[in-house]
């Protein structure tokens, strides 16, 4: 092993800053063969949108418009649109014009205003937001400066309780002990739907619910502190589930609850030259469903959020050259829990830089009831940068020792030439990689890879969980010797810091 001295991790972070600048400065070159429909700020949705200054002005009309395969949709560049949008069938969506890529947030207005905000408590310090408002994955200040802790109660017995210890009530005041703790109260639809054996009403998010948020903030009022406050709101923001042959390409897709991209049962989807921050964290049900605390009990509540999604079949999937930062749970991942066949096949993983997101890429394969015509194939993870996962705000989880670089959990995983080469790994807060399948087989074969961890920190699990769980090997001084064996990796190249 190699000894990461400080010049070597400067020269590190100097080479994510000149790809993190390359890709923000992509130039635009999308290949349109249809009608192009321009999108600004300036636009009215009256317009035919086939010129600059004919364009069309929201997202609404982007996801109503009678749009055919071989079109596409281009946003002016410096613009801010609000809100989401559906894509449609053989269209590509991009950007014109000069500057910093168009912006998408998904919340419908900032909440730097003061009229916006009335006091609620003022011993604590706590705020409340005048109108009724979605579910927030966390609120973001001054452009990432700082973000909000969100507090997450479970929901038992008709009313909410702590989520470290289920037999106290919850009482917001006397939780809110952090400056911007934030916290959303939904409880006006409540479900009787059984999990995980139990039958007890829990709260049920529907796609127009609201409620209350409040804030502390021992400054004052929020938008007298700051500079500026975006709600990561509980939506996708570009929805293009059973959509064939879209591409997404040098969009800049920010503060998003749920997932920035969102699909499933795609082919030849392709998002290249984005930006993606600041996303997921909402709150996804209070179903029981959540393995990893509290034990998955009824009442207890799952957050979720990625970057780019797609759950369940794909047949082309690439994701090149973006950059990915803060996401709750991954930056990029494709995955199913099925009892009936998915196939996952032909996926891209390259050139992206992603930085602060618990799990840097995330896929799994999970077959239940004895399943197993379902496969993974033809899946390339190469010459992207993975750093820092479990360093960015996701890691306000309660499950703590989840991060990862990759991501594969110990599942089924059926998987046929599956390759990760020529990667970065750039320390996590936990595992480096968590690469587990039933059989050896179906692990990805490892080539070139460079990793740079923490003496003492974890290098993570490889290999076949038929029998028994591999175990999690350390970041130790045997770690180079267990990524040339273990791992597979024989050509790596391994970093120590002391």
């Amino acid at each position: 092993m190699i000894k990461a001295t400080k010049e070597f991790l400067a020269e590190t972070d100097a080479l994510f800053e000149k790809r993190k600048t390359a890709i923000r400065n992509t130039a635009d070159a999308l290949a349109i063969k249809g009608d192009i429909y321009y999108v600004s700020n300036s636009g009215d949705d009256s317009n035919d949108g086939k010129t600059p200054l004919t364009s069309w002005k929201t997202l609404k009309k982007v996801s109503s418009a009678n749009l055919k395969y071989g079109d596409g949709v281009l946003f002016k560049r410096g613009d801010l649109f609000r809100g989401s949008f559906y894509t449609k069938d053989g269209v590509s969506y991009g950007a014109y014009g000069s500057g910093e890529k168009p912006k998408f947030y998904s919340h419908n207005k900032s909440l730097c205003d003061a009229a916006l905000w009335e006091e609620f408590d003022k011993e604590r310090h706590i705020w409340k937001l005048k109108e009724k408002i979605s579910d927030v994955g966390t609120l973001v200040f001054n452009e990432g400066e700082y973000h909000s802790r969100k507090l997450i109660p479970s929901y038992r017995n008709l009313q909410f309780v702590c989520r470290d210890n289920e037999q106290k009530a919850f009482d917001m005041k006397e939780e809110m002990t952090k400056d911007l703790d934030v916290f959303c109260h939904y409880d006006t639809f409540l479900s009787r739907e059984p999990s995980k054996n139990e039958d007890f009403p829990i709260p049920t998010f529907l796609e127009n619910s609201v409620g209350d948020l409040y804030l502390r903030c021992d400054k004052g009022n929020p938008a007298e502190a700051f500079n500026s406050i975006e709600a990561l709101a509980r939506v996708h923001l570009i929805k293009t589930a059973g959509k064939n042959d879209v591409t997404i390409d040098n969009l800049c897709i920010k503060y998003v609850g749920m997932h920035a991209v969102s699909a499933g049962g795609v082919k030849n989807l392709t998002v290249t030259n984005c930006e993606f921050g600041w996303i997921g964290g909402c709150i996804q049900h209070y179903c029981g469903t959540d393995p990893n605390y509290p034990k998955g009990r009824r009442g207890s509540v799952t957050r979720f959020g990625n970057a780019v999604e797609v759950y369940g079949d794909c047949d082309g999937y690439t994701v090149e050259n973006n950059y990915i930062y803060e996401v709750y749970d991954a930056a990029i991942t494709h995955q199913v829990t099925t009892s009936k066949k998915m196939l996952l096949n032909n996926i891209h993983y390259t050139g992206n830089l992603i930085e602060k997101c618990v799990y840097g890429i995330e896929y799994f394969l999970e077959q239940l009831d004895g399943e197993r015509q379902s496969c993974m194939e033809n899946v390339l993870m190469k010459d992207n940068f993975i750093r820092l996962s479990g360093y960015g705000w996701g890691q306000q989880r309660h499950n703590t020792d989840t991060p990862a670089l990759i991501k594969g959990w110990s599942y089924t995983n059926t998987a046929r030439n599956n390759i990760i080469e020529n990667n970065i790994f750039d320390r996590s807060a936990y595992r480096m990689l968590h690469l587990v399948a039933l059989k050896d087989e179906f692990c990805p074969e490892m080539r070139g890879n460079t990793y740079i961890q923490h003496l003492g920190g974890a290098l993570g699990q490889y290999g076949a969980n038929e029998t028994a769980q591999p175990p999690i090997l350390p970041f130790n001084q045997n770690a180079k010797e267990n990524i040339n064996t273990v791992f597979g990796d024989k050509t790596a190249k391994v970093y120590y810091i002391e």
